[in-house]
């Protein structure tokens, strides 16, 4: 009889075993589908300059548009986010074209694209904004942060075409004196003429 309990125990400290096994393995798995995920979002705190997500609102998107008024042609949102620019601009009859940083935010904006009918009015690409070449957009939205602005404005100073038109939600460019600025507080945004020679 002790010898059928003691192996009983033997079989009960494997089932455990097994089990435990079982359970780092699946809290390790989605341990690791979390980190592949949220990395993208987290990524841009260890950059020079710090870019995060945060989606435009609807206020902000209603000024850019306002600031569209009469203007058509090709679009450039810099640092994209989950596409609600984009898609606005596509709307208003504007080819328009965002670029992302993150992989699954370019993927949403793509898939929010299609199910809105405006895959072919729009596009989106994963790159850096500092290495896209701005030349052939005439209407560029940029939702940037205060340490970028200056280095942004001599970009679009170098790259920009003659009557290009910049709009800048939540900082201005330092340098450049807006046309006209819409709407206050967060929502702001400040209209820029690219005039050159």
């Amino acid at each position: 009889m002790e010898y059928f309990s003691v192996k009983k125990d033997d079989v009960s400290t494997s089932q455990k075993s097994k089990i435990g096994l079982f359970l780092i393995a699946v809290t390790g798995g989605i341990a690791t589908a979390i980190s592949v995920v949220c990395f993208p979002f987290i990524s841009p705190a260890f950059r020079k300059i710090c870019l995060p997500y945060v989606p435009a609102t609807h206020q902000q998107i209603k000024n850019v548009i306002q600031a569209l008024n009469g203007r058509s042609g090709s679009l450039i949102d810099l640092g994209s986010g989950d596409g609600r620019i984009v898609l606005a601009a596509a709307k208003h009859g504007f080819k328009a074209h965002g670029i992302e940083l993150n992989t699954w935010l370019v993927c949403y904006s793509k898939f929010k694209a299609l199910i809105n009918g405006l895959s072919n009015d729009t596009a989106f690409f994963k790159q850096d904004l500092w290495k896209y070449n701005l030349k052939k957009y005439n209407n560029i939205v940029i939702f940037g942060v205060d340490q970028m602005m200056e280095d942004i404005e001599k970009k679009f100073n170098s790259e920009l075409c003659k009557d290009s038109l910049v709009i800048a939600c939540r900082y201005p460019l330092p340098n450049t004196h807006p046309i006209t600025t819409i709407g206050q507080g967060i929502d702001t945004v400040w209209v820029y003429k690219i005039c050159k020679n």
